[in-house]
């Protein structure tokens, strides 16, 4: 057994290679260098506080939840009021993160005060899984941080160790971790915190090395490698913790992956087309949304369109009027939607989106509250101009006589609006889903199978399976304000979002939830070696192999 075991000596290559990136530290440089103000026993307390008031009083899916995953996390939270006084402030933060995560819901989260939530910690390499023509799965470094060399571990190396334990086990061990709705997505996402983890939910790891067990040229060799800390590269706009954004209670999203994809992008240059409308309009926030080409296949030439995330442009016309213009570069006979990885982002970008492939008017999700009566005061809000409930008002208020747990389930938008432009392609669409594919990008999935707009390839049994609109604390504050409000300001940066309008199914599947289902695709494409080291090209064909030409 050959064992080469690298102290990361050509560090200082990576950050010079690499000045996007920022301040690229080890965690013990971090510890060194960074200020960090504990939480007072006071503080803590606020905390949980808050924490119930969203959960047991505002949280939609927790009667869900609590069936489908036998947990309590209110009797958890009441249980931690009673122990803040003796534990760690690590012990505190890992017992919110735990409480939170086990909700198997990536929309309704704790962050961690600063520093650590302006933060991300990686390894400099990227690791992607593939399918021999046996079924079995492998793990393969398909990417490498820029400035980052070394005579063996290069791209296409396969993976068999990870800190001595068996890889497959460990990604398990790290799925277990994360808070996927369904087995699949927790494996995704277990693979993907294997070498990314955005600190704003994740406490530092807790090693400050990994020693990677790899196969290059049928000889096993060994590499540590230490976990560094960079900047959260993510701008602002991207961040809907911030009540500025007027679309803050239309935001399906979510933000790990989002944090995660653009690490990843700052990390490996990924190179993804900017959006633009116009030479006028070139703002920052445009770009990095979609990726399109036209691809050679064995039905011939067809269109690909990669979308990345549904956050940005801020006006949904934009994206919309983008993807427009995008179409008519393409060819008109068959088009590949690939919306892999997307962690949603806009409801009204995803659910406008659908128009533009339908031969007739899209029927879009309904959305509804929990009854009570903390969700009949944010409904009958007027404090904020771009914030209307109002529709819901009077069913959550009928509660009281019916008895119903929920709300009417009614659309975030009228039926005008989102078929207001109608159908600009007019080929054969087939769309690509993995269980990444969540929140607004689980709405846009459901609703392009639940329309019959076309067939739906996955590389995962299903997609990740988010169906809510999300809350931030902080805009619940400013929807009730007031020092009676239920939501009062958390302390130490900490902040939270809870999923409060949860989502239901049209046409064939008319009142399903979204939530812990998810979409389940037509066929399924396991990713193979050629897709992973090149562009696709394996699952390109399969989807194009689908299509009605």
């Amino acid at each position: 057994m050959t064992t080469t075991i690298n102290e990361f000596e050509n560090l200082e290559a990576i950050k010079a290679a690499n000045p996007q990136l920022g301040y690229i530290r080890t965690i013990p440089e971090f510890f060194e260098t960074e200020t960090i103000k504990e939480l007072t026993t006071a503080e803590r307390r606020r905390i949980i506080e808050q924490s119930l008031i969203l959960i047991n009083n505002v949280y939609v899916h927790l009667p869900l939840k609590r069936a489908m995953y036998a947990i309590d996390p209110v009797r958890s939270l009441e249980l931690l009021q009673h122990q803040v006084d003796n534990i760690s402030e690590w012990q505190f933060h890992y017992s919110m993160i735990k409480i939170f995560k086990g909700l198997h819901d990536r929309h309704t989260n704790y962050f961690l005060p600063a520093p650590y939530n302006q933060y991300t910690v990686f390894l400099p390499f990227m690791m992607e899984e593939f399918y021999d023509t046996n079924g079995e799965r492998h793990y393969i470094v398909s990417k490498l941080t820029k400035g980052f060399k070394h005579k063996t571990f290069v791209p296409g190396v396969e993976v068999i160790e990870w800190n001595g334990v068996q890889i497959e086990q460990a990604v398990d061990i790290n799925a277990d971790l994360e808070d996927g709705s369904n087995p699949t997505a927790r494996h995704v996402r277990g693979l993907d915190r294997m070498t990314v983890r955005p600190m704003k939910m994740s406490l530092l790891p807790a090693e400050r090395w990994i020693i990677v067990g790899y196969l290059s040229n049928g000889q096993n060799h060994e590499i540590r490698l230490p976990w560094l800390v960079m900047p959260n590269p993510i701008d602002e706009f991207c961040d809907p913790t911030s009540v500025s954004n007027k679309f803050a209670t239309t935001i399906g999203l979510d933000l790990n992956m989002e944090l995660t994809n653009q690490a990843r992008k700052a990390l490996f240059s990924w190179n993804v087309a900017a959006i633009r409308t116009n030479d006028s309009y070139a703002k920052k926030e445009c770009q990095d949304t979609l990726e399109f080409r036209t691809v050679n296949t064995a039905q011939g030439e067809i269109g690909y369109l990669r979308i990345w995330s549904f956050m940005k442009p801020e006006e949904p016309e934009v994206f919309i009027g983008e993807v427009i213009r995008i179409l008519k570069l393409l060819p008109k006979q068959g088009l590949i939607i690939d919306v892999r990885a997307n962690g949603g982002g806009l409801v009204k970008s995803g659910e406008r989106l659908l128009q533009l492939f339908s031969p007739h008017r899209v029927e879009t999700e309904g959305f509804y509250f929990i009854n009570n009566e903390v969700t009949l005061a944010i409904a009958n809000s007027n404090e904020l101009e771009w914030f209307n409930a109002k529709p819901w008002a009077r069913s959550i208020a009928l509660s009281t006589t019916t008895g119903a747990v929920y709300s009417q389930s009614l659309p975030l938008e009228s039926s005008f609006v989102t078929n207001n432009i109608g159908r600009h392609y007019y080929g054969s669409v087939v769309l690509i889903t993995d269980a990444r594919s969540y929140s607004t990008t689980d709405i846009f999935v459901a609703g392009f199978q639940d329309n019959k707009l076309g067939k739906i390839l996955g590389v995962n049994d299903n997609t990740g399976a988010g169906g809510a609109s999300v809350f931030t604390h902080d805009t619940l504050r400013e929807i009730l304000p007031g020092p009676d409000s239920p939501f009062q300001e958390l302390p130490g940066g900490t902040n939270m979002r809870v999923a409060l309008c949860a989502t239901t199914r049209v046409g064939d599947n008319v009142g399903l939830p979204l939530e812990d289902l998810g979409v389940q695709p037509d066929e399924i494409h396991r990713m193979t070696r050629d897709d992973v080291l090149h562009k696709n090209r394996d699952l390109i064909a399969a989807a194009a192999a689908l299509m009605d030409l």
